[in-house]
């Protein structure tokens, strides 16, 4: 066999010019990152780095949440925040500043990125220190805050509509699914499989026959006599933005469009033949399913619900208030 060539030994300046030679295009689209072990915001993408012994690279001891900025404003904010210190008192990460202190950098953050519209993605992790299990060996929790482009969906999904498939990854047990940690290897299976069956996403099954949710989405449906109709939240993610879409439908109850709103069980064969089948969550927002394992959902066309609650939720988006705080632009 030839001999293996050297591998090098970088000096600081070597490694910091290498970082910034290994800046991929996609890079444009990170904004500004914040690292409580810098301590402060970056704009460079050849710094937005993680040291590797910090327990979320390594064991995955971590939580994170994402809101969305629209329009110099972050759409709500305060209630990812909320559910983010949830998910972090369930995994036993102290935080490493006071609640308002965390949210004060997040907006700065925002700021700093000049961006008026994107997403706003943010970790609070056990934090650096060794390569072991228990975070005993952590110096002190890690916070990361990231503004980047976001996700964005191609018009067809809305008008054509998604096909879904079922999905033969195993559901996380509910204390896991309830936090929103990390370890996300079972969702992006999730989407390996259905993109290997030709589908857009996976829909998970829990051990009772029972419709859970997909990849990193929530999962409603709409029955034949207008019913709109969601899983119950103690064994899966309470959704942000589907929590917002099921108080929005109640105008469509209102003005006769539903007939009425129920959070249930929902076996597959009920969701089968549901009239409309929907994906809902903060990157998607609503869109509609009209294929599930081959099988055409309703008339295998988008239905009118998905149209109007995807409506009500740019209309929340652009003059809903008590949704909405203002980014601090200039002020930093």
């Amino acid at each position: 066999m030839p001999r293996a060539a050297k591998t090098p030994s970088l000096g600081t300046d070597e490694a910091i010019a290498n970082l910034r030679l290994a800046v991929h295009g996609k890079a444009a689209n990170f904004y500004a990152m914040y690292s409580s072990v810098m301590g402060g915001i970056v704009t460079d993408p050849a710094l937005m780095v993680l040291p590797l012994d910090d327990h979320m690279v390594h064991r995955g001891h971590a939580v994170f949440d994402t809101a969305i900025l629209a329009n110099g404003m972050l759409y709500q904010l305060d209630q990812h925040l909320e559910r983010f210190l949830r998910s972090a008192e369930m995994a036993h990460i102290p935080l490493p500043f006071p609640q308002e202190q965390l949210r004060q950098i997040i907006l700065d953050t925002a700021a700093t990125s000049g961006r008026r519209d994107g997403s706003v993605r943010y970790w609070l992790s056990a934090g650096p220190g060794g390569f072991g299990l228990a975070p005993t060996e952590c110096i002190g929790s890690s916070f990361y805050v990231m503004i980047f482009a976001g996700l964005i969906y191609p018009e067809s999904l809305y008008t054509q509509g998604m096909k879904v498939v079922t999905s033969t990854v195993p559901i996380k047990a509910p204390f896991f699914a309830r936090v929103k940690s990390t370890n996300y290897l079972p969702n992006v299976m999730v989407v390996l499989e259905a993109k290997e069956c030709g589908a857009d996403n996976g829909i998970f099954i829990d051990q009772s026959g029972m419709v859970g949710e997909s990849s990193n989405m929530n999962v409603a449906f709409v029955t034949k006599d207008r019913g709109l109709r969601h899983p119950p939240f103690d064994s899966i993610l309470s959704g942000i933005t589907v929590q917002r879409i099921l108080h929005l439908a109640r105008r469509l109850v209102e003005k006769g469009d539903l007939k009425d709103i129920v959070v249930t069980d929902v076996s597959v064969e009920q969701g089968r033949a549901a009239a409309e089948m929907l994906l809902i969550g903060s990157s998607i927002k609503v869109a509609p399913v009209v294929q599930w394992d081959d099988q055409p959902i309703g008339d295998g066309r988008p239905g009118p619900i998905a149209r109007k609650l995807l409506d009500l939720w740019h209309e929340d988006v652009r003059a809903a208030s008590d949704q909405l705080v203002r980014v601090p632009y200039g002020e930093v």
